[in-house]
């Protein structure tokens, strides 16, 4: 494995770099480093598929935290990337900036799966996110992205300052996916009403053509249920579908979603959320 720990420096704080390879016919692990506050797991190094988790020490971010993850996959390589829990962004009074970069380059015939857990802002807290996915023309990936109202338990309801997350994914350099979700503290309560939980999922790419557009019928053919706990809606896009979840309990869209990602159990060789979701 090379060590990409001579490449960082001290202003790579909140830095993780993650590589996958083709090696001897298996996706491995070929480079992998994080700095404080950040970690990276890698369960499943080498197989049909390569794991890795990320976290964070004290279990989130606070206030001033700026991380990055920078991952490449390449040609023919398999790699899930998760979180080891939910994203939790601590209180922030003072308004000090607090966000999270992701950059992601997929080579040909590669597949990426990026399926964190939630991201889970508490009152008062800032939290910009901006994803850019980049992939070859026959590359697949499978984006989530979802957050919570918060501490909902505890009687904090989007009660957070700021939210703001893009994604931005281009096919061999073109764009074919631009999705944006922004709260803010004077109108995220009335804009989610009753619901708790929000979630966009993107399948694309021809790996994953037949599920794209299986989700579609399936959503399609689901009845219209007045003031429903869970409400989804599916539409197709450029090489692949996106899939939205409004629930108003994080645990029902959470089946949710793993229900419509169970394909993946046969392209990565085992169910990441098995012993987890």
């Amino acid at each position: 494995m090379k060590n990409p720990e001579a490449e960082f420096t001290a202003d790579s704080r909140g830095h993780v770099k993650l590589t996958v390879e083709m090696v001897y016919g298996e996706s491995t692990v070929t480079s992998a480093f994080a700095s404080s506050p950040m970690k990276l797991l890698t369960p499943v190094s080498r197989g049909k598929s390569a794991w890795a988790m990320t976290s964070s020490f004290g279990g989130g971010l606070v206030a001033g935290d700026q991380t990055r993850l920078d991952v490449a996959v390449g040609p023919g390589a398999c790699c899930f990337v998760g979180t080891q829990s939910s994203t939790k962004v601590y209180r922030n009074p003072a308004r000090l900036p607090c966000s999270h970069t992701t950059a992601a380059t997929l080579g040909s015939g590669s597949l990426l799966v990026f399926a964190p857990d939630p991201v889970q802002s508490f009152a008062d807290s800032e939290y910009v996110q901006r994803q850019e996915f980049q992939l070859a023309s026959d590359a697949g990936l499978v984006l989530l992205d979802w957050c919570s109202s918060g501490r909902a338990a505890r009687g904090e309801r989007w009660e957070f300052a700021r939210f703001e997350s893009r994604n931005d994914v281009y096919v061999d350099g073109e764009r074919a996916v631009v999705d944006s979700v922004r709260l803010a503290a004077d109108s995220a309560r009335e804009r989610m009403g009753r619901f708790n939980c929000l979630a966009t999922l993107v399948l694309i790419g021809p790996k994953l053509k037949s599920a794209a557009e299986a989700l579609c019928k399936e959503i399609a053919s689901r009845p219209v249920v007045k003031r429903a706990a869970l409400i989804c809606s599916a539409s197709a896009i450029q090489a692949g579908t996106i899939l939205r979840v409004a629930g108003e309990e994080v645990e029902a869209v959470r089946r949710e979603l793993r229900g419509q990602l169970a394909f993946l159990e046969e392209l990565l060789g085992d169910s990441p959320w098995a012993r987890k979701w």
